[in-house]
């Protein structure tokens, strides 16, 4: 779209205020001062920045090509994906609250919800397989005040229908938080289909080059982001550094460019997979024999470079397949330019791959990232890894 297009390149940036330069420069300082004290003490009137805890115009440019994204009102900066999520819960929750939260979320998302939000907070917690919304609704309560919500979904890549969720929400007075890291904001907007918080990793795509740590979240609602920018952020101290934000900026730069090239990649590598003989399964929303391409039609226009397969044969056998790789190389993130490879079950127990709905099998799965190679390449290279099991 015209907009992305714009946002990405032009919304936030104001040449005439740093000596026209093309491009922002990095905001290094702690600390802005007045000409005088009447300044000072209007800066809450003014915008005018004071302290670099609360605000940094870096970060403020990074902030507003964000929410631009997204069509939100405000986006806010933390200094990485689960100081944004945290911030999320703390704005929304309360100590009792009950939150619901699909079971296929990032793990460190419910880490912290069993391991401090729970035990600390007396806060309760109902896991939903996100597909039925029939489910969902018997899980709200009196107390329940946050739902959690990624799609797709980490290893099987299920959709939710974000639609149906928030709306069944919003007749409940209940807020929706929604981790759209996958499809960044060019090939999903949470937002205009009803979502209230929208959360980024920028280790990914936005960054793109595997160089910064950080998390945005983006909403409609302007009381909302002033609790997330004013308060929440504000006194824990979360923010993002000027830094790492031009960085997180020069990746917006070209996300339109690589997400597409991503996507080129991973279809053709999912299409190879998926007529393997060595493949049992193939989990990618691209692909027009995922379960839930109508569903996914109607709410992505667009697919990255993130998929799984599992390996038809031991969990040691895609072990293997993974250290036979020669292109992918072998790491946890994604959402850079370079190709990776993981078996991210191969030592879990089997209470959670129960709960993951994936069974002793899920112990073969790999989950590959297709980076900016090319298809050839990275085709040729699970070739010769196939071989070698």
């Amino acid at each position: 779209m015209r907009e992305d297009r714009l946002a990405l390149t032009h919304v936030g940036e104001h040449q005439s205020d740093y000596l026209n330069a093309v491009t922002p420069p990095v905001f290094l300082n702690s600390l802005h001062i007045f000409e005088d004290m009447d300044g000072y003490l209007n800066n809450g009137k003014t915008g005018a920045y004071v302290y670099g805890r609360v605000a940094n115009p870096t970060v403020h440019i990074l902030e507003e090509k964000v929410a631009a994204l997204e069509q939100g009102c405000t986006a806010v900066a933390f200094a990485s994906g689960m100081a944004a999520t945290s911030a999320a819960i703390l704005a929304v929750c309360k100590a009792g609250s009950h939150i619901i939260c699909m079971r296929d979320v990032y793990g460190p998302v419910k880490g912290i919800l069993n391991g401090y939000f729970i035990p600390k907070m007396n806060m309760t917690v109902s896991y939903w397989d996100g597909r039925d919304l029939g489910e969902l609704e018997g899980l709200i309560c009196d107390e329940t005040d946050m739902i959690l919500l990624e799609s797709p979904a980490t290893f099987v890549f299920c959709a939710v229908d974000i639609r149906g969720v928030a709306k069944i929400a919003k007749e409940h007075g209940i807020r929706t938080y929604i981790d759209n890291t996958y499809c960044t904001p060019i090939y999903q907007k949470p937002l205009t289909m009803g979502i209230d918080i929208v959360m980024h990793t920028m280790s990914k795509y936005i960054g793109g080059h595997s160089d910064i740590i950080g998390g945005i979240l983006a909403v409609k609602d302007e009381e909302l982001g002033n609790v997330l920018k004013g308060n929440i952020r504000a006194w824990f101290g979360g923010i993002i550094g000027p830094m790492e934000a031009w960085l997180a900026i020069r990746g917006l730069r070209t996300l339109n460019l690589r997400v597409e090239r991503h996507q080129q990649t991973a279809m053709a590598v999912a299409e190879f997979l998926e007529s393997h003989p060595k493949v049992t399964r193939v989990f990618y929303s691209g692909l027009a024999s995922h379960p839930q391409a109508e569903l996914i039609g109607t709410q992505q226009t667009g697919h990255t470079g993130l998929l799984s397969f599992i390996v038809k044969g031991t969990a040691e056998q895609a072990k293997n397949l993974v250290d036979s790789l020669k292109v992918f190389e072998i790491g946890c993130s994604w959402g850079g330019f370079e190709s990776l490879a993981l078996c991210p079950l191969y030592a879990a127990s089997g209470e959670e791959l129960d709960f993951l709905g994936l069974g002793e099998e899920g112990r073969s799965m790999i989950r590959i990232h297709c980076g900016l190679e090319g298809a050839d390449v990275l085709i040729e290279d699970l070739k010769q890894a196939f071989e070698r099991i």
